[in-house]
């Protein structure tokens, strides 16, 4: 038996945002470490689009078919204020989805409870979403993130969204051997909540539920679009995961994973630009975030189960 029909689609993820404390140091880990360049936001938007409105915040760089916002909160302002909060140590913050068909999604989350915003954080109560450039978000109390809701546009700085782009074969270059990114990790002590979202309202499907043996946590993973996420809480029977991040009850935008060629080729990379392992198995290894950019990226030669990419 199948539901309604969906009037919109999930097209693939956005731009998973980092909030770091330095640009420049940003982009000479990618440089080192992922051997990719990165490219500030300036190159689209020289030119402030409003008065008080800051530019050169940010920085993308796109890992495969990923492309990772890089935010300095000090830079990013709007109206003459500064919009989110210094940070001491890079963080991962947040993502979200290309959508054709944004305005229709919009009505649905509406009628699914889900409270939305804009992005200057100020709520949205209106039957019909206006449209434009800027996203609609999801409240956190409701949906466990800020997640963030965009119309397909064409995005200079993403290679993604033109016409016949696909997912670039494993380089010689390529330091890590990247073939593509296996799954994103949210921490929650509600899986129901990111459920509810990614599967009832946006299409999502459970190809596997199960327990990421390095990070210690379990839960459903999901498939929505291009990309897999695991919602993941640190055992099955549901305590409360750690407040390490500020954010619980709230969920964490924890981690990437990325499938990688050839794991010894990655750990040796890595190791020698510095970068501490803080878990390894035979197929897999997690870093250390303090070497990391902020981050516990993981490599894995292995794909999920149900992942048929």
């Amino acid at each position: 038996m199948t539901g309604p029909k969906r009037r919109f689609s999930v097209r693939m993820l956005y731009h998973p945002v980092i909030h770091v404390p330095s640009l420049d140091e940003a982009e000479d880990f990618y440089a080192r470490v992922f051997g990719r360049s990165s490219i500030n936001f300036s190159v689209v938007m020289p030119e402030p689009p409003a008065p008080g409105h800051s530019v050169g915040y940010s920085t993308f760089t796109a890992i495969s078919d990923v492309l990772i916002d890089n935010l300095e909160p000090k830079r990013y302002l709007t109206g003459g204020v500064q919009r989110y909060p210094d940070v001491d140590n890079p963080r991962l913050v947040t993502t979200g989805w290309y959508v054709e068909g944004v305005k229709e999604l919009y009505k649905d989350l509406r009628a699914h409870g889900f409270r939305l915003v804009d992005v200057r954080d100020e709520p949205l109560d209106a039957d019909e979403w206006s449209g434009g450039p800027s996203p609609f978000v999801s409240l956190k109390d409701d949906a466990g993130l800020p997640y963030r809701f965009f119309e397909t546009f064409p995005f200079p700085l993403d290679p993604r969204v033109k016409d016949g782009w696909t997912v670039p074969e494993v380089s010689d270059d390529d330091p890590l051997g990247i073939v593509h990114a296996s799954h994103h990790t949210v921490l929650t002590a509600q899986p129901e909540r990111a459920l509810k979202l990614v599967v009832d309202v946006l299409g999502g499907e459970v190809v596997h539920t199960g327990r990421d043996e390095l990070r210690g946590v379990y839960g459903p993973y999901v498939r929505l679009a291009d990309s897999v996420f695991h919602f993941a809480s640190p055992d099955p029977c549901g305590e409360p995961v750690p407040d390490t991040t500020g954010n619980a009850p709230l969920d964490s935008y924890h981690a990437l994973t990325w499938l990688v060629a050839d794991l010894e080729r990655a750990a040796k990379h890595l190791e020698n630009e510095g970068v501490r392992i803080a878990h390894r198995s035979d197929s897999a290894l997690v870093t250390d975030p303090s070497t990391s950019l902020g981050v516990p990226w993981g490599f894995t030669t292995t794909s999920i189960p149900g992942d048929n990419r």
